[in-house]
C-alpha cells in the first residue's frame, strides 16, 4: 500500500511540474523539442492514464496483480490509439502500398503522385473511372489515346448503338476500325482530367481497355522504375 502511494505521489508531483513548465514555456512557444500544444496534449493523456490506472487499482484494491495486468492493458490501448492517431497518414500510405503489391491494379496515392506495381505478367493494370464508372485499364505508351473495349464504353454510358467506327488502327491482330469520343471525367488515383480523347473498340476487338497517351501527356510527369510506375498530378 505503501509503495502505490508513493507512486502515485511520484506521478502527481511530475504532472504538477510539467504544469509548471508548460506555464513557464508558454510565450516561448516550445518545451524542449515540441510545441506547447504537443506537451500540454502529451500532459492530458498521461494524466488520462493515470486517472484510469488510479480507477482501475481502487476497483481491484483488493487483487493487486489483477489491478496491475489490467492498468497495463489500459495503457498499451491507450498508447496504440495516440500512435495509431499520430502515424495516421503513414499507416494509410502503408497500407496502399502493400494493397498496390498484392492486388495489381490498385493505386498507391502519396499526395500529387500516383503508384502502381507491375503484375506478373510485366504490364501495369490500372483502375480508373470514366465518366464515374470504374474501367480495368493497362497501360499502354505505344498506343495515341486511351482505347476503350466495347463492353467498357457501355459500362461508362457512352451511345455505342449511335457511334460510327471509321478510325482506322493498328493492333496486335492487325488493323481495326474503332470510334473516335471524348471523354468526359477520366479519373486515375487522385488524378482527375476532364475532355480527354479516346476511341471505342468494336465488340470482340479489344480484351483489356488500353490507357494511352491522350491521358499521360496530361500529367506534370510520368515515369516507369522497376517494377512501379508513377504518375505525378499537377497541384
Amino acid at each position: 500500500m505503501l509503495m502505490r502511494r508513493s507512486l502515485l505521489l511520484v506521478i502527481l508531483l511530475g504532472l504538477a511540474a510539467a504544469l509548471i513548465v508548460l506555464v513557464i514555456r508558454h510565450d516561448s512557444g516550445t518545451v524542449g523539442s515540441l510545441s506547447t500544444y504537443d506537451f500540454a496534449s502529451l500532459v492530458l493523456k498521461i494524466a488520462m492514464l493515470v486517472v484510469i490506472g488510479g480507477a482501475v487499482l481502487t476497483l481491484f484494491r483488493d487483487r493487486f496483480s489483477d489491478a496491475v495486468q489490467s492498468a497495463m492493458l489500459w495503457v498499451v490501448i491507450a498508447l496504440v490509439l495516440v500512435l495509431g492517431y499520430t502515424y495516421r497518414f503513414d499507416i494509410r500510405d502503408v497500407s496502399d502500398r502493400v494493397f498496390a503489391e498484392l492486388a495489381p491494379g490498385h493505386a498507391a496515392v502519396h499526395g500529387h503522385t500516383v503508384e502502381f506495381a507491375r503484375s506478373r505478367s510485366g504490364d501495369f493494370p490500372i483502375s480508373a473511372e470514366v465518366n464515374g464508372n470504374h474501367v480495368a485499364m493497362i497501360l499502354d505508351t505505344g498506343a495515341s489515346t486511351i482505347v476503350l473495349t466495347n463492353e467498357a464504353a457501355k459500362a461508362a454510358g457512352l451511345p455505342i448503338d449511335m457511334m460510327k467506327y471509321s478510325v482506322n488502327v493498328e493492333t496486335a491482330n492487325g488493323r481495326a476500325l474503332t470510334a473516335a469520343v471524348t471523354l468526359d471525367r477520366v479519373m486515375v488515383g487522385n488524378i482527375t482530367e476532364h475532355a480527354v480523347p479516346a476511341l471505342i473498340a468494336q465488340p470482340g476487338q479489344l480484351k483489356t481497355s488500353l490507357l494511352g497517351m491522350s491521358f499521360l501527356n496530361r500529367l506534370a510527369g510520368w515515369e516507369v522504375r522497376g517494377d512501379k510506375l508513377m504518375m505525378r498530378g499537377y497541384q
